[in-house]
């Protein structure tokens, strides 16, 4: 009995290691299979000779595609300093956008030249100068200024305004003065204004810098009825540093007042004068008398003192 058991237990055990073994053996024969069907493809044997042209056709595919993402990354590159390729699109757009804005803004100074030709062209108006007026290239005020026209002479006028300034054709080109210096009827000559000198007697003086010392002193002696002068004045404008001095006077004859020290800045040091809501400078003094914003009241515009200052 003991023998006949040995003999049944060994021979239950071979069976047994059997049916282990043909599973192990799939496992390991099975991921051969698998890297075989996906080295080969799907219907493509192993053994098919035209296995080498697809596996090469496949490296070449993926030596392109990273040659192209290259490419990519070299043009993300060159398109502008953001990383990747959507930045350096952005930056192409941009370029195009002002590209496009350029060629219209050529396109509008075309345009504009154009004009200006035309009106020059055309221009067949005269009017008489009142005033020794500066010759700009343009309206706008940063124009560059091309000599100056005397006063009481013709002009040819193209009948365009901007910005406070006339249209002029002269010699062929377009040329622009301050507007208001320009009349129909020729201008009178001028009245001589009184020479400066003589002493002042109605007991009048004032106080600041020795140019404001000397407009007082010529004023004083050309229109000896004016006793009212103020001159220091807190503040940041010339008063506050003694240069500047008002005189008090309003409508016509503060204009008799106002042109006296103008006709005599050189030799009083005047720098600018200021009058009924109008200014006169040296530096722009070829455009006459100037327009002022309104400043809210009669005497910060000036319509009741001439006010002038000095260097």
């Amino acid at each position: 009995m003991a023998n006949r058991h040995k003999r049944d237990t060994n021979a239950r055990r071979f069976p047994r290691a059997s049916v282990m073994a043909a599973p192990i053996a799939l496992l390991v024969t099975a991921p051969a299979v698998a890297f075989g069907v996906l080295a080969s493809g799907p219907s493509t044997p192993t053994s098919d000779p035209t296995s080498d042209n697809v596996a090469a056709r496949a490296a070449l595919s993926l030596s392109e595609l990273q040659a192209g993402r290259d490419s990519v990354s070299r043009a993300g590159s060159r398109l502008g300093p953001s990383s990747g390729l959507r930045g350096g699109a952005q930056d192409v757009s941009s370029r195009q956008a002002a590209l496009a804005n350029q060629a219209e803004q050529a396109k509008q100074e075309a345009r504009e030249q154009e004009a200006t030709q035309r009106a020059v062209r055309r221009a067949d108006t005269r009017l008489w100068t009142t005033a020794p007026l500066n010759l700009w290239g343009a309206h706008q005020d940063d124009a560059t200024r091309f000599g100056l026209t005397k006063s009481g002479v013709k002009v040819l006028v193209t009948g365009r305004r901007s910005q406070g300034r006339v249209e002029l054709a002269v010699d062929g080109e377009s040329r622009w003065v301050t507007a208001g210096y320009l009349s129909e009827d020729k201008p009178e000559p001028e009245d001589t204004v009184a020479a400066i000198g003589g002493a002042c007697t109605n007991g009048t003086s004032v106080s600041g810098t020795p140019n404001v010392v000397s407009v007082h002193q010529a004023v004083c002696a050309a229109f000896p009825t004016l006793t009212s002068y103020g001159t220091y004045r807190a503040g940041s404008s010339d008063h506050a540093s003694g240069r500047a001095v008002d005189i008090m006077i309003s409508g016509e004859p503060g204009w008799d007042v106002a042109n006296f020290v103008r006709a005599n800045y050189a030799a009083l040091g005047v720098s600018y004068v200021i009058y009924s809501q109008n200014i006169w400078s040296v530096d722009r003094g070829g455009e006459g008398w100037r327009p002022m914003s309104d400043r809210g009241s009669t005497t910060a515009n000036h319509y009741d003192h001439v006010h002038v200052s000095t260097y």
